[in-house]
């Protein structure tokens, strides 16, 4: 992994919201949720919230919109939904949210999943962005996925302490445009 760790920076714990995307899972059979809140823990951050929402644009955007909101949430991390069937509409709901996308999340993950199962990776459609001061991100819904996903990237990019650099340290930068608007 290029990069490293810059012991001298203290870290900061990121605290994030976990939305599983589908028709048919429950709290208590989501083993890709459970691999990104065993994840997150394990790597110091903080489960603020977690959901599990049909695979409906509107009720996906619902879920983002509430945790956009909050000022205590800094990340979302969906599973699920990010395919390519009819039902399969995250990508769709979180462009309708997103002020900027991150379009190397997508572009990186597919690439480091194009390691491990070669050309299937073609059918993902992980996506991330920002909105609200918020990073949003959409991961497939395999436990595979959600585990290269947190190990891969957002392991790295959500530590502060990860040079050359991270998403946390540009996190109170994310609402500069709104800063004129006098609110």
């Amino acid at each position: 992994m290029p990069g490293t760790i810059d012991e001298s920076r203290p870290f900061i714990p990121v605290r994030i919201a976990v939305l599983t995307v589908s028709d048919t899972r429950s709290l208590a059979d989501d083993r890709s949720g459970d691999t990104l809140v065993g994840r997150l823990e394990r790597d110091g951050h903080t489960l603020v919230d977690r959901a599990i929402v049909r695979d409906e644009v509107n009720a996906i955007r619902a879920a983002l919109r509430r945790w956009i909101d909050d000022p205590e949430i800094d990340c979302v991390i969906a599973t699920g939904g990010t395919g390519l069937t009819g039902r399969d509409v995250t990508p769709e709901a979180f462009e309708g949210v997103y002020e900027k996308r991150i379009d190397g999340f997508g572009e990186l993950f597919r690439w480091q999943s194009f390691q491990k199962i070669g050309a299937s990776t073609i059918q993902s459609r992980a996506t991330a962005g920002t909105a609200g001061g918020t990073y949003l991100f959409a991961l497939p819904g395999s436990t595979g996925a959600c585990r290269d996903a947190w190990d891969d990237i957002l392991h790295w990019q959500l530590d502060y302490r990860f040079r050359p650099c991270n998403f946390v340290e540009i996190m109170p930068r994310l609402q500069e445009h709104v800063a004129g608007r006098g609110g």
